[in-house]
C-alpha cells in the first residue's frame, strides 16, 4: 500500500462536519490501491451522541411532524441538486470503488427518481378508512418510526444509500448512515447536498467506521427503531440477532447466486448480451450477479462459445476506470480479490475446465496502459465441466465469489433446469431467457427468488420491490412497502354515537342480564 498526499473527510453530524473519536480510515483507489483519502471514524461515544442528538430532532417534530408537502419539496430540491453536482460526486465514486465511469455514468444519474417517487408517493397518499360495525369511524395513519439505522455496502455507496434514504425521509425519520469502512465518502456528500435543499440538521447523519465498533454500537444502541442493511449473509444474521433482541423493525438485503436459464427457445444474441450484462457489470459485485448460467444442452456450446468471444472482448477493453472507454474496473480490496482468486483456485484444483480468464491481471493494459499489476484486476472468468468434475460439486457453484466469475451448466428438461437453479441456499435474484412466453410463465412461478427477470436483468426502479428470500435476506427495498416499513401504523377509532345511544348500549356493568355489546 502506498501513501501519498490524501485529503481527509469528516463524519457528517447534526448538519455539520465533525471529527471522530476512532482510528481514521484509509480510503483506497483500487486501481493504484494508493490511499487517496483519510475519513474520520465514529467511536462507540460518537454513536451514542449522534444517535441522542437524532432522537431529539425527531422529537421535536420539525422533520417527523413536518407538512407532506414540506417533506416532498425537500426530497424534489435534494433531487435537483444531486443533478447539479453529478460530475464531481461520480468522480469520486469511482475513485472510491474502482468502477468503470461509463457505468456511474448511467448509475447515479438515475439515482434522483427515488427522491422524486418517493415525494411523489408522500404527496398522495391516502389514508385507509376501515369498516367498522356501529357508529364508529376508524381510520389508519402512517407514523414515522424515530431514529434509523442505514448500513451499506461498498459495491453501490450512493445508490443503495439513496434506496434507503428516501422512503425513511419521506415517512419522516431521523437517520444514522454507516456506509462501508471501503466507499464511505460520497455518503458524507449526500450529507452536505441534503442540509443545502433544507433538510434540518440532525435528521441526516453519516458515520463512517468498522463494523466491529460503529456498526455494532449503531444496531445496539436503545433508542434505534429500525434497521435497514445491505450486506453480506453473515454479517445480516447477526445484525438481526441484535434487532431481534431489541425488538425493532429489520429489514435486510443480503447475498445471492443468481441463476440465469437459457432455453433453446431464447434468443441467442439476446441472451448472450444478458448474460455479460448480469455477470460482470460493477466487475460481478453486486447482489444479483448472474454466476451461475443454466443453459439448455441443446444450446450449451453455441452459448459457450459466444461467452467465451464476449469475455475475451471484454477483457481486451479494460483499462483505468476513469477511462470511458474502459469496460470494467478492479475489484474494490484486496480481501475481496483474494476471495475470488481462493474460489477460482478451488475449482481449477478440482478438474474443472476453464473457458476464459481464471487468474489475476497482471499485464499491461491495451486499451490505454494501465499497470494491471498495481491494482485488483480480475478479468471475466468462465468455468464449466471438467472431464471428471462437475462444476455443481465444486464451492464456487454454492459460495459467492462477488467478483466477475460465472460457471456453465447443462440441463435437458424444464425440471431439471429448475432443480439446479433452486440449488442454493439463496434467493435474491434469479433470471429466464425464452421466447416461449408460456415457458416464462411455468419457469418463473417455480423459481425461488424475490425477483425474477424475463429476457432482461438487473432492472431496478423505485416503485419495484427489491427483496430476497431464503438467506439472501428479510423485507424489501423500494416502492410502498419499502416507505412502509419505514413506518408504524396508528388506528384511530371514535364513538359518534350519541350519549342516549350511548347510555343505550355501552353500560357493560348496568343491572340486569340484557345483551351488551363486545366488540
Amino acid at each position: 500500500m502506498t501513501e501519498k498526499a490524501t485529503e481527509t473527510y469528516l463524519m457528517w453530524v447534526e448538519g455539520k462536519e465533525a471529527k471522530g473519536g476512532a482510528e481514521q480510515l484509509a480510503v483506497e483507489d483500487p486501481e493504484t490501491v494508493e490511499v487517496f483519502a483519510h475519513c474520520h471514524a465514529a467511536s462507540a461515544g460518537d454513536v451514542d451522541n449522534t444517535v441522542k442528538a437524532a432522537h431529539k430532532v425527531f422529537k421535536s417534530g420539525v422533520w417527523s411532524q413536518a407538512p407532506r408537502h414540506v417533506r416532498a419539496d425537500t426530497l424534489d430540491r435534494i433531487a435537483e441538486l444531486l443533478t447539479k453536482n453529478l460530475p464531481r460526486l461520480i468522480e469520486l465514486e469511482v475513485r472510491q470503488t474502482g468502477r468503470a465511469i461509463r457505468e456511474m455514468n448511467a448509475q447515479v444519474p438515475t439515482l434522483t427518481k427515488w427522491f422524486k417517487y418517493y415525494a411523489a408517493l408522500v404527496r398522495t397518499e391516502e389514508r385507509s378508512v376501515l369498516p367498522t360495525v356501529g357508529k364508529l369511524h376508524n381510520w389508519i395513519d402512517r407514523k414515522p418510526l424515530g431514529v434509523v439505522a442505514q448500513i451499506t455496502p461498498f459495491n453501490h455507496p450512493m445508490l443503495i444509500a439513496v434506496k434507503k434514504i428516501a422512503p425513511a425521509l419521506a415517512a419522516g425519520n431521523s437517520i444514522v448512515l454507516k456506509p462501508s469502512e471501503l466507499t464511505p465518502l460520497t455518503s458524507i456528500e449526500l450529507g452536505k447536498l441534503m442540509k443545502e435543499a433544507g433538510l434540518p440538521d440532525g435528521v441526516f447523519n453519516v458515520l463512517p467506521g468498522d463494523g466491529l465498533t460503529t456498526g455494532k454500537a449503531l444496531v445496539e444502541h436503545p433508542l434505534i427503531k429500525k434497521v435497514d442493511v445491505t450486506g453480506g449473509t453473515p454479517a445480516g444474521r447477526a445484525i438481526g440477532a441484535i434487532a431481534g433482541r431489541n425488538l425493532v423493525q429489520f429489514t435486510a438485503e443480503l447475498g445471492g447466486k443468481t441463476p440465469l436459464l437459457v432455453f433453446e427457445k431464447a434468443h441467442l444474441e439476446l441472451a448472450v448480451n444478458g448474460i455479460v450484462f448480469a455477470s460482470f457489470i460493477a466487475s460481478g459485485q453486486t447482489c444479483v450477479a448472474a454466476t451461475r448460467i443454466i443453459t439448455q444442452n441443446s444450446i450449451l456450446d453455441q452459448v459457450v462459445e459466444k461467452l467465451q468471444a464476449k469475455a475475451r472482448s471484454i477483457e481486451k477493453r479494460m483499462g483505468s476506470p476513469k477511462n470511458v472507454e474502459s469496460m470494467m474496473g478492479p475489484l474494490v480490496s484486496a480481501k475481496q480479490l483474494a476471495n475470488v482468486e481462493m474460489l477460482v483456485s478451488d475449482a481449477i484444483e478440482a478438474g474443472v475446465t476453464v473457458i476464459t480468464g481464471g487468474q489475476r491481471l497482471s499485464s499491461t493494459s491495451s486499451l490505454d496502459d494501465t499497470d494491471f499489476s498495481k491494482g485488483y484486476f480480475y478479468p471475466p472468468t468462465i468455468l464449466t465441466d471438467g472431464a471428471s468434475t462437475k462444476i455443481v460439486d465444486t464451492r464456487i457453484w454454492k459460495e459467492e465469489a462477488f467478483g466477475p466469475v460465472i460457471v456453465v451448466v447443462g440441463f435437458d428438461t424444464e425440471e431439471e433446469a429448475l432443480e439446479l437453479a433452486n440449488d442454493s441456499e439463496f434467493g435474491l435474484g434469479a433470471a429466464i431467457w425464452t421466447q416461449d412466453l408460456s415457458q416464462a410463465f411455468r419457469v418463473s412461478e417455480e423459481i425461488e427468488s424475490g425477483i425474477c427477470w424475463v429476457n432482461t436483468h438487473h432492472r431496478n426502479d423505485p416503485s419495484s420491490p427489491w427483496g430476497g428470500i431464503k438467506s439472501s435476506g428479510v423485507g424489501s427495498e423500494n416502492g410502498i412497502d419499502a416507505y412502509n416499513a419505514y413506518t408504524t401504523s396508528k388506528s384511530t377509532i371514535i364513538n359518534y354515537a350519541t350519549a342516549e345511544q350511548g347510555l343505550g348500549s355501552d353500560d357493560w356493568f348496568r343491572e340486569g342480564t340484557s345483551e351488551v355489546r363486545y366488540g
